[in-house]
């Protein structure tokens, strides 16, 4: 933006700095908006630092012949304009050729002209004689004024003489929007004044806005051209496209097409000594991966990156091809790649240390359930109710199975099978640990004989733990009847698809059953708690409380996990389900073992003589029977 109202000397400076930008910006197109002399002073700079554009000239200066004859105006570089009104006024080019008066009439200014152009001057006369006896390089040529004609002095009268000058030295365009404004105002007032042929019968007394209004809607026809203005005054019709050819030293404007406003249409006509279209680098090449975003309006384009699903291996390209079937690419490609569908599969590491692991888990089971079955006569076995123990085992080995669904690329009947399974056979182990953590409470707790004889009759071990489990098993029915486990919707196409399970709306049959599962495990657990003084030479009380406090420590850090890291959901589940199925294992059962083998040595021996005089001693009101399997006589 350089203001008008600046003065020649701040006016110079910002023209500096325009320049400065120009030269240090990639831009390769500059439109100039400018008057015709600041534009002078522009392209003068750039002829200075040899600075080349392609400068889009506003019609202030697009068809300017004082800037097209500059000197080294050809350094710039390509020169278009646009200009609003374009032509030439019917023989009014050779009308400029012989000038004459009308017949019997005075011109002032025709007179002017030709005497200046045409007449000789005693300094001219003298020079011409000189040159008629001496050599050229011996005469002084007289400070004449440039426009005088070189048949000055040849003896033709200057008003009768002629020539092409004001035809060659001056745009007549500029002439044509002079008379397309004279039309214009001529045909407002006719329909301001209600002219007809003989009369104007209207009010000649009217302000300027009245005039303004009808122009803005006046609409004739002027050489095949039709002339109309929207309400702000501009032309409808549209712009002349120039060009700036070079003609030596100068430049020459040749209309090279108009934009259609009324058509939106840009049309290219170029004139029939140039058959090309002007080419320009205004634009830097597009590498691979890129296109070419080219506008209906411009011979220049952008860059555009390939979008995700298409790529181009070439520079320049007009367009992106697609990827073909089971491939892929990301935005900006140079090529596809094979889409890579992502699941727990059976060869890769991880899946195989799960399924070894849980494998491994059950062996251990069924090695402790021969230990049980073998020693189920010794007191640990018989404190610790084989049959009970059998069923805790049973239920652990479901939520080991559990974790091979986990593994493969999941369907809908794996989503659900590994939920229910899990829920269901866990739900069983957890049941089983609770009924066991009622008894001790009520073995050694309940010191209050009424309050114990209340508590005695809610305690019925198969009773409560088809109970507890049922309610787990409504629990799944009900998640696989209202919003059970699925596949997951196929995700947009990407390099990468994940197949993983949808546990259903916000998480909530999944959470409740994994929060009955918690609660009862914080039930025994509290349970357990209360019982912790009692001694550990006959008491699982320990054994309990361990084996709880690792599964709820395990699944409390497994949710905020679970939830941030949901495209690992699968892996992390499957980790949990181990090894809270495995704290139970090893804080349960291999104890038990441990005992069994301790009570064959001698020391053994005397931990059972031990055993049994504390028992005496301390409950001689309870039947050891009653502390054993819990029914009373």
């Amino acid at each position: 933006m350089v203001p008008e109202y600046l003065d020649k000397t701040s006016s110079e400076r910002r023209i500096m700095e325009i320049a400065r930008t120009i030269r240090s910006s990639t831009a390769k197109v500059v439109l100039l908006i400018m008057k015709p002399e600041l534009v002078a002073s522009l392209f003068m700079e750039m002829i200075r630092t040899n600075t080349s554009r392609i400068w889009i000239a506003s019609d202030a200066w697009s068809t300017n012949r004082i800037l097209a004859h500059m000197d080294g105006i050809n350094k710039v570089g390509d020169i278009f304009g646009i200009t609003f009104v374009g032509g030439k006024i019917p023989g009014f080019d050779q009308y400029l050729r012989n000038l004459r008066p009308s017949p019997g009439g005075f011109n002032r200014f025709m007179e002017e002209y030709k005497m200046l152009r045409f007449n000789c001057t005693p300094e001219l006369q003298e020079y011409q004689d000189c040159l008629t006896q001496s050599s050229p390089s011996s005469c002084t040529k007289p400070d004449v004024p440039p426009m005088k004609s070189e048949q000055a002095c040849s003896g033709l009268n200057p008003e009768e003489a002629d020539d092409d000058y004001l035809t060659e030295e001056f745009e007549l365009n500029e002439a044509y929007k002079e008379r397309v404004g004279t039309y214009a105002l001529a045909y407002a007032i006719r329909t301001l004044l209600k002219c007809n042929a003989t009369s104007c019968p209207g009010d000649k007394a009217f302000p300027p806005w009245k005039l303004l209004q009808v122009l803005k809607n006046v609409s004739f026809i002027l050489d095949n051209q039709t002339i109309s203005f929207n309400e702000n005054g501009d032309m409808n019709d549209g712009y002349d496209l120039v060009m700036w050819t070079k003609h030596k030293e100068t430049r020459h404007f040749e209309g090279i097409g108009r934009y259609l406003i009324s058509e939106n249409k840009l049309s290219i006509n170029l004139p029939t000594h140039n058959n090309t279209v002007p080419q320009s680098r205004c634009s830097d090449s597009c590498t691979a991966g890129f296109k070419k975003n080219v506008l209906n309006v411009s011979c220049c384009y952008n860059c555009v990156k390939c979008l995700a699903g298409t790529f181009s291996n070439s520079s320049d390209q007009q367009d992106c091809q697609q990827c073909q079937k089971g491939t892929w690419s990301e935005d900006g490609s140079t090529q596809c790649q094979r889409i890579q569908e992502i699941y727990l599969r059976w060869s890769d590491g991880h899946p195989i240390a799960l399924v070894t692991s849980a494998v491994l888990g059950e062996v251990l089971l069924l090695v402790i359930l021969i230990v049980f079955l073998l020693n189920k006569e010794s007191p640990p076995m018989k404190r610790a109710e084989v049959k009970m123990s059998c069923v805790m085992m049973a239920g652990l080995a479901v939520s080991f199975a559990s974790v091979i669904c986990f593994i493969g690329r999941p369907n809908d009947a794996l989503c659900q099978a590994r939920q229910t399974m899990y829920g269901i056979g866990f739900a069983l182990c957890v049941s089983c640990i609770l009924v066991k953590s009622f008894r001790i409470f009520l073995a050694f707790l309940a010191c209050d004989p009424e309050k114990q004889h209340r508590l005695d009759k809610i305690y019925k071990p198969t009773a409560n733990i088809i109970t507890l489990t049922s309610l787990q098993v409504v629990i799944c029915a009900l998640w696989l009847i209202f919003d059970f486990p699925k596949v997951a919707d196929t995700p947009k196409i990407s390099l990468n698809i994940l197949h993983q399970c949808d546990v259903g709306a916000k998480f909530i049959g999944f959470g409740i059953m994994l929060s009955y599962i918690a609660l009862l495990a914080f039930v025994g657990f509290v349970l357990a708690f209360k019982g912790r003084k009692v001694p550990q030479e006959f008491s699982e009380t320990g054994y309990i409380i361990f084996s709880m406090l690792m599964y709820l420590f395990v699944w409390v850090c497994f949710i905020p996990i679970y939830i941030m890291k949901s495209e690992q959901s699968a892996t992390i589940q499957a980790s949990a389900i181990l090894v809270s199925s495995y704290g139970i294992v090893f804080c349960h059962f291999l104890p038990k073992c441990y005992d069994v083998a301790l009570l064959r040595t001698e020391k053994g021996g005397k931990i059972r003589e031990r055993m049994s005089k504390m028992l005496h001693m301390r409950f001689r009101h309870i039947d050891i029977v009653h502390i054993d399997v819990g029914v009373s006589n």
